[in-house]
């Protein structure tokens, strides 16, 4: 049962939390627009599409910081309520250190509920909007055009495109290989294929067809040909933020496939999937901090307790941010690139609250 300071704390716990991501997602969506205004300008973006990826900026860019965010509001008012001695009245009429903590952790259970139901399904949906829109708009036609992509497709197939532009979903030299108990069976080659959207098929200019045989091989060649293959277009543009747009399930069953298939990006997708839990689980440690920063009252008053908090905030994100490129260029684990930080600022967390505590 929550009593009168539980409420008190936990409201405003989560009141600031709201008002400061109230106070900062309109500036990051106005600094992001000054940023791209001149390529939507130039690309004629239409209106109905810029605020529907606004809005889906807004869901992204909550969902990327709102650990940080919390971590400041909680530094916020506890120092407020630190330089007016309510901690100290609280603590004065017999409640414990730990029973102070207990609203704030409640407040963290609730913000990690909501931010876990963001990560695992809104996020993605807004992320697929928001990467579409930048990819469409606000990337360069030469970023759109990628090169040497060989894929895996199954068992036996294999593809290879020197270059694939996604802008107008073509490529060159266009070759797939199959194999049957290790044995090449046929290789068809192209100078050039192009995706149809109209009827999922594809165009291959100059076509050859090398079909091998125990003695002879057979050559087939057209200048065209309309056909469909078992792979799909994504196959040929494998977009390193694709991780991203899907939901929790759809992610394990994209990581599934893909290790079968032997993809280059395997631990891009894998660190992504981690990261849906350990961003919010991030949330109690990044409280705890908090409290036992603020809960303090220095000379400096709020402003020191608000550059203490910033620097670890900071510390946080360069340690989190560099584990995961690791992980996305080396073989670094992305289990322990996206727990690592977590587990050395928890340790930070428990040593501050002692201190506190004395």
């Amino acid at each position: 049962m929550l009593t009168i300071l539980d409420k008190y704390i936990l409201k405003k716990y989560l009141g600031t939390f709201g008002l400061l991501l109230l106070l900062f997602i309109p500036i990051g969506i106005t600094v992001h627009l000054a940023e791209k205004i001149d390529k939507i300008l130039d690309n004629e973006v239409p209106f109905s599409d810029l605020a529907v990826y606004l809005l889906q900026f807004t869901v992204y860019f909550a969902n990327l910081l709102f650990p940080l965010f919390l971590f400041l509001s909680v530094i916020w008012f506890t120092s407020k309520l630190a330089n007016n001695t309510e901690v100290i009245a609280f603590l004065s009429s017999g409640v414990s250190y730990y029973r102070f903590l207990r609203p704030f952790l409640i407040g963290a259970t609730i913000v990690f509920s909501l931010g876990l139901g963001l990560t695992l399904y809104l996020a993605p949906v807004a992320s697929t909007g928001y990467n579409e829109f930048t990819y469409k708009y606000l990337t360069r036609k030469t970023d759109k055009e990628r090169g040497n992509i060989f894929r895996q497709i199954n068992d036996n197939d294999y593809i290879y495109v020197s270059h694939f532009n996604t802008l107008d979903k073509s490529g060159g030299n266009f070759s797939l290989e199959h194999f049957e108990d290790n044995k090449l069976k046929y290789k068809i080659s192209a100078n050039r294929i192009r995706f149809n959207e109209l009827d999922s098929t594809y165009t291959l200019q100059n076509y050859k067809k090398r079909t091998i045989g125990l003695d002879n091989d057979v050559l087939e060649k057209r200048t065209r040909v309309d056909t469909t293959f078992s792979f799909k277009l994504e196959d040929l543009t494998p977009v390193k933020y694709i991780a991203e747009t899907l939901n929790y399930v759809e992610l394990n069953k994209y990581i599934a496939q893909e290790k079968a298939r032997g993809s280059s990006y395997i631990n891009r997708y894998v660190l992504e999937k981690y990261k849906r839990f350990s961003i919010p689980f991030s949330v109690f440690i990044l409280t705890i901090i908090a409290v036992a920063v603020s809960s303090v009252k220095r000379r400096g008053g709020m402003g020191a307790n608000l550059v203490i908090g910033l620097s670890i905030g900071m510390v946080f994100v360069f340690f989190d941010k560099i584990f995961g490129t690791l992980a996305q260029q080396s073989d670094f684990s992305p289990l322990v690139a996206t727990w690592f930080p977590n587990v050395i600022f928890a340790i930070l967390a428990l040593y501050l609250l002692r201190n506190a505590k004395r």
